[in-house]
């Protein structure tokens, strides 16, 4: 499921721990909240790679 995912710096991996936990706070499941961070960041990577 990560395999996937382009390396993070701290900051990134703070950042994204700090969605989730939002996310989670709105009443998202875990597992939910994790799979639409990893989307947000696959999807920032690559318009990243295409720039």
């Amino acid at each position: 499921m990560f395999d996937d995912l382009p390396p993070l710096s701290h900051q990134e991996q703070q950042r994204a721990v700090e969605q989730i936990q939002e996310l989670m706070a709105k009443g998202t499941s875990t597992a939910e909240a994790i799979k639409i961070v990893a989307q947000q960041i696959r999807a920032e990577y690559a318009a990243k790679q295409q720039d």
